[in-house]
């Protein structure tokens, strides 16, 4: 059930009746436009709403509804922090969109706690997440995909004051342009798709992590085949799928194929665990380059290419029985192969009439680059992903962006997450927005936002926004 919540008649005067399609035809421009509805957008929304800003706000999303990494959700797996890093209760334990008023509203709040458990499922979260984006229906437009931001009158004398942002309809196919004076861009990452594989083969023999849940029960339909499938990754989600593979397909054979020497345990032990808080941010922007790229490098454990030590635990074990059952490895439903990075991929033909994956590897171990011995009848890329905003939606902007002259760092970012432009360019009652990909400048907490108030704090309070 939905709430009426403080704030909200404000907020309906300010948007009107609620029908944002109206944007397209009205010249008034908007307080702040996202680019995104996904979790961090979320985040924004209720740090608006909870904080009573009237501003004229519209969040555009490009999925058809609210979803958070849905083609992952495994069921039985669980998160990785503490539901206390939820979307609100570290920036306002009062809120209403805290996951523990979440469960009082479900009815499920004293069970919970007799899971003595901080971290709850994965489908909890996502449901968790759902409820509270059901409370920005008049805020936010689905199957919105936004073309292009454009300064408005970037030839005038006088600095830029509005952006001009172009979204498609993707259902209609409808192109409109919309105004805004403050622009997130909140677009979250995509999937990191190898060069080296094969566009016609992605939703057909290969797909990414990401897409998991969502197509590998269509594209693998016989749960009793002796299927052969390669996991490409080292991760938490390469080894969740490959429990999964094992419950879903027990006939199959499941290869599980890493660039480093062995899985390895994810660290989120207390100290390490203090990266991620908010005031860490601040002594990392205030880094030189070389010292932030040490830093991330030195705290990659915490989340890149690591697997939780329970489930590291029971892969071995699976390892271990398998070989003490019959030391021959032909007969292994699990094998984990290292020392590889994928280096090709091709389809081929295969006696059973079905289309197979041939596989080229470099192998650290010898420097060479060879054919893998086996063919696989799917391969899932756990490959991870990029959060690159300066795509084309950014390209309009790039003539008056303030560059940094260094790797990595190709634009200026400030404290406040705001992108910097050349000096008297952009109005300081104007700005664009990045969330969620300034990992070089605001550290490793960066993709994480969505369970760090820091981002929406800042947002909500930074002088070119809000007076």
């Amino acid at each position: 059930m939905e709430t009426t919540l403080k704030g909200d008649i404000v907020h309906r005067h300010l948007h009107g009746s609620g029908d944002m399609s109206t944007g397209s035809t009205n010249s008034e421009p908007y307080d702040i436009i996202s680019i995104g509805f996904g979790a961090a957008a979320l985040a924004i929304a209720i740090a608006i709403r909870d904080r009573g800003v009237q501003a004229r706000v519209l969040f555009l999303e490009r999925q058809p509804e609210f979803g958070w990494h849905t083609g992952m959700l495994i069921p039985g797996t669980k998160m990785q922090i503490s539901f206390l890093k939820d979307l609100a209760t570290l920036r306002d334990p009062r809120s209403h969109f805290t996951f523990l008023n979440y469960l009082h509203a479900k009815g499920r709040l004293v069970q919970f706690t007799n899971l003595a458990t901080h971290t709850p499922f994965r489908e909890e979260f996502n449901d968790y997440l759902r409820w509270c984006a059901a409370h920005f229906k008049d805020w936010v437009q689905y199957n919105q995909e936004v073309v292009s931001v454009t300064p408005v009158g970037l030839r005038s004398s006088g600095p830029i004051e509005l952006f001009s942002v172009a979204v498609n309809d993707m259902r209609s196919g409808e192109l409109r342009k919309l105004y805004a004076k403050h622009v997130v861009v909140a677009t979250g990452g995509e999937a990191a798709i190898p060069q080296c594989i094969p566009q016609d083969c992605l939703d057909k023999t290969v797909i990414h992590s990401s897409r998991y849940l969502d197509t590998v029960s269509r594209l693998l339909r016989q749960e009793t085949a002796a299927y052969r499938i390669a996991i490409v990754g080292g991760g938490q989600s390469a080894a969740e799928i490959c429990e999964d593979l094992a419950s879903r397909y027990p006939r199959s054979k499941v290869s599980l194929i890493t660039r480093g020497a062995s899985l390895r345990p994810s660290d989120d032990s207390p100290f390490v665990n203090e990266i991620f808080d908010p005031e860490r941010v601040d002594c990392f922007y205030s880094l030189s380059s070389s010292q932030r790229q040490q830093q991330l490098q030195e705290n990659k454990a915490t989340n890149y290419s690591v697997v939780r030590l329970p489930l590291l635990e029971s892969l071995y074990e699976k390892l271990y029985r398998q070989k003490l059952l019959n030391p021959d490895p032909s007969t292994w439903s699990l094998r984990l192969i290292t020392n590889r990075e994928l280096c090709g991929a091709k389809e081929v033909p295969s006696t059973t009439g079905r289309t197979q994956i041939e596989l080229q590897f470099k192998n650290f171990q010898t420097g060479k680059t060879e054919a893998c011995a086996e063919r696989y009848d799917f391969v899932i890329l756990a490959t991870g992903y990029q959060r690159n905003p300066f795509t084309s939606i950014l390209k309009p902007l790039e003539s008056i962006l303030a560059k940094t002259g260094l790797a990595g760092e190709q634009y200026r970012v400030d404290r406040s997450y705001r992108l910097c432009f050349l000096p008297g360019k952009v109005s300081r009652d104007a700005g664009i927005w990045l969330q969620g990909c300034c990992e070089s400048t605001h550290g490793v907490s960066s993709p994480f936002e969505i369970f760090n108030p820091g981002f929406e704090i800042w947002l909500l309070t930074d002088r070119y926004l809000v007076k």
